[in-house]
């Protein structure tokens, strides 16, 4: 069995050069697909509320929706590092709400560590608490989904050279506040790189080019099984709506064929039995059903 990642390993790594790969899971099964294949980090993430519940934005999904998938999750890893998006308005209000709501996701859903958006003075501050508790902490700059509409909409962050001062201080300060490792999204690929230069903590990127020290993806993206929209930084490794649109077709047809289920896929009895079944309902005073 591989030897369980930790927040060290994943220092580690970033000092080896060896890349950090990372990606989403709300269940179960794909938890412990991508344990056995090898993934470092799984995140819970809060795109839950978008590709697995339906939603237009992350903003939807509850702490008690996160737990929920974070403890199903949690149940399918061995090695991977499993970390919980903490969900709108969840950390947002103030430090013990925070400290509250983290504490379960390490409690009652056992992951190993959280993640929040921003590097607001009242985030700087929870990051530094939870921490101090023992509770590891990701976070997360450039564009942060649960910011969206203060955001403008889905746009790439750091584009002019102010803000993307503004996002190597907000990097900075999050490590210094103590987080393990900073999520860099849709930030330009130069950017993302002096960022990860001048960090000793991994950068994690995703629309953030390849110079950080590991990526990410929504797993249902990267196999082609939410196919809503699909960003400009995801590549797609599998077309799984497509496979699944093929698969279904051909088993309604083979229903309505009487192909499925064939003999093979079938149990059966041994002749005798069925000839004392048919002698025993002759002598039965059950109704004779009438034949399809």
């Amino acid at each position: 069995m591989k030897k369980a990642v930790s927040t060290h390993t994943l220092q580690k790594y970033k000092q080896s050069g060896r890349k950090i790969v990372a990606l989403t899971a709300y269940d179960y099964s794909t938890a412990k697909m991508l344990d056995q294949a090898g993934v470092d980090v799984i995140l819970v993430g809060d795109s839950l509320a978008m590709v697995a519940l339906g939603h237009k934005t992350t903003h939807a999904v509850t702490v008690e929706e996160m737990l929920h998938h974070t403890r199903a999750v949690t149940r399918g890893v061995e090695s991977s590092l499993v970390v919980a998006d903490l969900p709108f308005m969840s950390y947002q209000v103030d430090l013990t709400q925070a400290i509250t709501n983290a504490g379960r996701f390490i409690k009652e859903a056992e992951a190993q560590a959280v993640k929040l958006e921003g590097a607001t003075e009242l985030n700087l501050e929870i990051v530094t608490r939870l921490v101090g508790m023992g509770i590891p902490v990701m976070g997360h700059l450039g564009f942060t989904p649960q910011s969206i509409h203060g955001l403008g909409g889905t746009r790439v962050q750091g584009k002019k050279a102010e803000e993307a001062v503004k996002l190597m201080h907000d990097a900075m300060a999050l490590q210094d506040a103590g987080a393990f490792s900073v999520v860099l999204e849709m930030v330009p690929a130069f950017v993302a790189k002096l960022i990860s230069e001048r960090l000793t903590v991994p950068t994690i990127g995703i629309g953030a080019g390849n110079n950080c020290d590991g990526q990410i993806l929504v797993t249902d993206d990267l196999l082609g099984k939410y196919t809503d929209f699909q960003p400009r930084f995801v590549r797609r490794y599998a077309e799984w709506a497509q496979e699944a649109h093929e698969a279904v077709t051909n088993y309604a047809n083979d229903v309505m064929s009487q192909n499925f289920p064939n003999e093979a896929e079938s149990f059966s009895l041994v002749k005798s039995e069925e000839e004392e079944l048919l002698e025993l309902l002759q002598a039965s005073t059950l109704p004779t059903w009438p034949s399809n």
